[in-house]
């Protein structure tokens, strides 16, 4: 019966570390944006970048990226755009730092972090200047 119990324990510790023994490569896959756009993160040299694989009936079918702050890139398909770049992660925090991301429908780009990493979501916090938002991209 001991040996049960320690066997258990065993298997409930090792289990734990797992799960917040998170990797940097964890990131990488398909989500889901709060605005519908679906997204693949990848590696990109030592940070990791994301790009739009599909748009879902973004914003009535807009295809374009039309708010581009730069009038020369408003016809640049928004398909295959890359809109994270440099996200960095940090083993000792266990989170993805120090990125950016480009906002289509405003044409804004802001600072980046992805603070946690599920099986089924990635819980990202977006700012510029003191502003800051929240929010979960579910994994595909």
């Amino acid at each position: 019966m001991l040996k049960r119990i320690k066997l258990t324990l065993l298997l409930t510790f090792a289990v734990a570390l797992s799960v917040l023994a998170q990797k940097a490569d964890d990131i990488i896959g398909r989500y889901k944006l709060p605005n519908d756009l679906e997204i693949e993160i990848f590696k990109d040299g030592n940070t990791y970048s994301g790009k739009i694989v599909s748009l879902n009936g973004y914003k009535d079918g807009v295809t374009k990226d039309a708010e581009n702050p730069d009038k020369l890139k408003r016809n640049d398909n928004l398909l295959g755009k890359v809109i994270i770049t440099n996200l960095v992660f940090n083993a000792s925090e266990k989170k993805w730092l120090k990125g950016k991301l480009y906002g289509p429908e405003k044409g804004l780009t802001i600072n980046l972090k992805v603070t946690k990493l599920t099986a089924t979501k990635a819980t990202a916090i977006g700012s510029k200047f003191v502003f800051w938002r929240t929010f979960d991209w579910i994994k595909i």
